[in-house]
């Protein structure tokens, strides 16, 4: 259901998260004051479907929180709900598949998903822990992984990999002699360019990253 004051809702999830006004003015590509004029004078009366778009993606909630109009059915219909798994990758051990919690679920327009080039039913998002991949990925960061890539030939690029039931973000090439190369972008963590792929499961290719400001 819609919420009956979209304007609340944003100030309630801007105060939560710690975040400001400005920022998110310019995350959403606009001037700095946008977002406190929009809360606080209520111009725009309405948030256009763009920034709408950008800032539930941002704060992982139903676009409809902040005033997207409901559709029948209960969903848009150009929006795939993405779920967003309770699992951290990284450092962690865990699990990525079928049946693991759910932390929520975030909507992406599916004709964006397929111009990242992936099925929207094969992705999901999780979240990285540990700095082993920065600067690249940081702590914290939400990333969304294609599951499907995992049926495809390897090619470079970072993918979350399972390693003795350990759950990680790594680069994954392609390395001489049929091995693998397994690399922390981060210089500080160790990297294994020799690993036999037999060792390494696997899961799925990150498409995409989101973080907070």
């Amino acid at each position: 259901m819609m919420s009956s004051d979209p304007r609340a809702e944003l100030e309630r999830l801007i105060q939560s998260h710690g975040d400001d006004y400005s920022a998110l003015s310019r995350l959403v590509g606009r001037n700095p004051a946008y977002i406190q004029q929009f809360i606080k004078r209520g111009s725009p009366k309405n948030l256009p479907e763009r920034e709408r778009s950008i800032l539930a993606r941002y704060y992982g909630v139903d676009p409809q929180l902040l005033g997207a109009p409901e559709e029948v059915g209960g969903k848009s219909d150009n929006l795939k709900l993405v779920p967003k798994l309770a699992v951290g990758a990284s450092a962690g051990a865990g699990a990525l598949a079928d049946g693991e919690a759910l932390a929520g679920k975030v909507g992406f327009d599916e004709q964006w998903l397929r111009k990242l080039g992936v099925e929207p039913r094969n992705v999901s998002l999780i979240r990285v822990e540990g700095d082993s991949m920065q600067p690249t990925l940081n702590d914290g960061d939400d990333i969304m992984v294609d599951k499907g890539a995992a049926l495809k030939p390897l090619r470079d690029g970072i993918h979350v990999i399972r390693i003795d039931g350990v759950l990680m973000v790594k680069r994954l090439a392609p390395a001489p002699g049929g091995r693998l190369s397994v690399l922390s972008d981060n210089p500080a963590y160790p990297s294994w360019p020799d690993r036999d792929p037999a060792e390494v499961q696997v899961v799925g290719r990150v498409v995409w990253v989101g973080r907070r400001l």
